[in-house]
């Protein structure tokens, strides 16, 4: 089975998991444009499925897409939607990435947008 996402204009509207051999049974015809995409794909690495062991095998558009999702045909990349104004995307995973890296411990943080920093939950 493969995956596809639906992309209308520059972003993400389904996405569906199909035989490649019966995929005209399963995508519609309204406007837009199917393209392949890899659920074992992120940050422009391909993991060993259910794992977070990177793998042999070939990344496939940087991110496995979900609804709303752009893609990029530039980069041949899919990426969220900025989640705040001073987050830079990576150009390598297509992920975005905080001004100041998020504390590396067993606590639970959320981004400041205000002060530019990572506050304890």
């Amino acid at each position: 089975m493969a995956h596809y996402a639906k992309i209308v204009e520059t972003k993400v509207t389904k996405v569906i998991v199909a035989d490649a051999a019966y995929i005209n049974e399963f995508v519609d015809d309204s406007p837009g444009t199917w393209i392949k995409v890899s659920i074992n794909t992120r940050g422009g690495i391909h993991y060993a499925p259910y794992s977070h062991t990177p793998d042999d095998g070939t990344p496939l558009r940087k991110n496995y897409p979900g609804i709303g999702w752009t893609y990029d045909l530039t980069r041949d990349a899919f990426y969220e939607q900025q989640p705040y104004p001073s987050w830079t995307l990576n150009e390598d995973s297509c992920l975005w990435e905080p001004p100041v890296a998020r504390p590396v411990d067993d606590k639970k943080y959320t981004w400041n947008e205000t002060d530019q920093a990572w506050d304890e939950v």
